[in-house]
């Protein structure tokens, strides 16, 4: 897949660790996962530990500045001279989202903080350096940028663009479905992004709506790398990751699995997004969905048009080594006949669809998925910002936030 970044050997024997372990041992499905949520991969390459006995105390795991070195530098949080934090923009997996403006280059940002201790604890430290190391690789139009990153004694903090129109989910769930000239659009710019990525050895693996922000023009960019993955050329990935009801079922299986997992999972997207529902519904563990995707037979509406149903045919098949796994081959069908790839081209006409839901009355509320904002007014946002001095930590944070001032607002932006 052209030229590919080479993984670590920690990476190597990790995998090897998982094939001897068998291949559903380390997935511990929850609820919240069954309500589609990303599933974690376990990069501790062991067993998960017993179940804790009753009354039996939780010691804390510790971690140091040093752990997160080089890819989060210690730096304190920028004071209220130089960032002002105007909202929320989400709850994260682990913590919130911040909107925020610099106030030296008059430029908004998101910025997502991750409690420390839940990093260790949930043993995802090399997965959180591995986000920012891809991250830092990738400039690409249709692929979200990361600005900057940094830690204070508890809290890493990553900082992106800010994408004031939303997800991609969000004007689905409020639309419905789309016309096929829409889904044109996103396909040619998703496609161009995942090829990008291919060439450089990078797999995303967590390809959804909910992971595509949208531009004020309503184009796309591919986010959270939280899941992605480097692999050789000719390498596997063995890893049950990414969210259930868009995984391959080489994925589902426990692998092999290489980058074609990541153009299922953008076919699985095209489909609903035109239709207006998911070709197989999720199941609540991984072999139930197995079972279902192994099984079903992906008839296409009749609406759809034939150059669509061949497109998605590509993509939806079963057999890895079948599928429509490059951009090439993608960008030959006849579904783009008369389409530029070229991102220039692309970006120069707004979508209309878009910019229309942008104004809908229930478009922020939906972003929300249902949140309630008592998480925002509750949340301490002078507590989390402080990094407390220890021996480890010289120099003391000062307030990002005025303490006494009324709570943040959930962005609706």
């Amino acid at each position: 897949m052209g030229s590919s970044i080479g993984s670590s050997k920690r990476e190597v024997e990790i995998e090897e660790g998982r094939r001897c372990h068998g291949l559903f041992s380390h997935i511990r499905t929850s609820a919240a996962q069954r309500r589609g949520r990303p599933l974690e991969p376990d990069l501790s390459g062991n067993l998960p530990p017993p179940p804790e006995r009753p009354g039996e105390a939780v010691k804390e795991r510790t971690c140091c500045i040093s752990d997160f070195l080089p890819e989060f530098p210690r730096r304190k949080f920028p004071g209220p001279d130089h960032f002002q934090i105007l909202g929320f923009v989400a709850k994260g997996s682990f913590g919130p989202i911040l909107k925020v403006k610099d106030k030296v280059n008059e430029k908004i940002y998101a910025i997502k903080v991750l409690p420390k201790s839940e990093i260790v604890k949930r043993g995802i430290l090399q997965q959180s350096k591995e986000e920012v190391i891809i991250q830092r690789r990738l400039t690409h139009p249709f692929i979200h940028n990361l600005q900057d990153c940094w830690q204070t004694q508890r809290h890493l903090f990553i900082m992106y663009d800010f994408c004031c129109a939303g997800d991609l989910y969000t004007y689905w769930s409020l639309n419905g479905h789309f016309e096929e000239e829409e889904v044109r659009v996103f396909a040619a710019e998703l496609g161009g992004a995942l090829g990008f990525l291919h060439n450089l050895g990078i797999m995303h693996r967590d390809v959804k709506m909910e992971n595509i922000l949208l531009s004020d023009h309503g184009h796309l960019r591919l986010a959270d790398f939280g899941l992605s993955r480097r692999l050789r050329r000719g390498g596997k990935a063995f890893t049950i990751c990414g969210t259930i009801q868009y995984m391959a079922p080489e994925v589902l299986s426990g692998g092999p699995y290489n980058h074609a997992a990541d153009w299922w999972s953008l076919g699985v997207m095209l489909f609903s997004l035109v239709s207006g529902q998911f070709p197989v519904p999720p199941e609540p563990d991984h072999f139930s969905m197995l079972k279902q995707v192994r099984e079903f037979h992906y008839n296409v509406p009749e609406t759809f048009s034939p150059a669509l149903i061949i497109l998605l045919t590509e993509l939806l098949c079963k057999d890895a080594a079948n599928r429509l796994r490059n951009l090439d081959r993608f960008q030959s069908q006849a579904f783009f006949r008369g389409t530029s790839f070229d991102p220039q081209m692309l970006q120069k006409t707004p979508v209309g669809i878009i910019l229309e839901l942008g104004n809908h009355p229930e478009r922020a509320a939906r972003a929300r998925r249902g949140l309630s904002l008592d998480y925002f007014h509750n949340f301490d946002c002078d507590k989390i910002l402080h990094s407390p001095t220890t021996p480890t930590d010289p120099s003391p944070t000062p307030a990002a936030v005025d303490p006494d001032r009324a709570p943040v607002p959930m962005c609706e932006a």
